[in-house]
């Protein structure tokens, strides 16, 4: 079952990251329907993160899209590599939650394909990786969940989710030491894993 707003209501950005961990992502193409696991998210916290993009209120063309409805897709490029968020709360409040991981589901032959022939946990164990993987694009920015082809579905419950700093936001104050990176407890696509998977591990 596709999400829908009621998903956000009520809910923190902390609380959304969590509860994503275990729900399947899907871009569908028109070509090749892509999907995966959600094992890995990172929740930024606008205004009083120093590592988020909106911190102060920062508001500009890239930023725009945070301050919109819960549910919009704010995709931005770092280091060549585009990065999948999504916005968490209501209108004006410029909070989200980036996706770092998955555990690829369907189109593995062209999810490696994508990725120029990388395989096993390589082909979605990092932000960019999971988006070259589906082929998703700084285009697809200002899409929302709820109206375009990507979405995201109910899935598995995770039987443990571990909490940790973030990755890559050093030199941030304070901020940097948040305990807002959310992972699916030993599960082998997390960011940073190496080698080939035989075998799914953490639902």
């Amino acid at each position: 079952m596709k999400l829908s707003a009621s998903f956000f209501e009520h809910k923190t950005t902390i609380e959304v990251a969590r509860d994503l961990l275990g729900m399947k992502l899907v871009h569908d193409t028109g070509e090749r329907k892509y999907s995966g696991w959600i094992v890995e998210t990172e929740a930024y916290l606008g205004g009083n993160d120093q590592t988020a993009h909106s911190y102060s209120g920062r508001r500009t063309k890239r930023t725009e899209i945070m301050f919109g409805k819960p549910g919009g897709i704010y995709m931005y490029q770092m280091h060549r590599q585009v990065l999948l968020n999504i916005i968490t709360m209501k209108e004006g409040v410029p909070e989200g939650v980036l996706i770092r991981a998955l555990e690829p589901l369907t189109e593995l032959n062209a999810m490696q394909e994508n990725r120029s022939g990388r395989s096993g946990i390589e082909l979605t164990n990092g932000p960019g990786k999971l988006t070259q993987a589906l082929e998703m694009k700084i285009s697809d920015y200002g899409k929302t969940l709820f109206t375009s082809d990507i979405w995201i579905e109910t899935g598995k419950t995770p039987r443990k989710i571990d909490a940790t700093e973030r990755i890559g936001v050093s030199g941030k104050g304070l901020a940097s030491h948040f305990p807002l990176r959310f992972t699916v407890h030993g599960n082998p696509y997390l960011s940073g894993k190496k080698g080939l998977v035989l075998k799914n591990h953490g639902f």
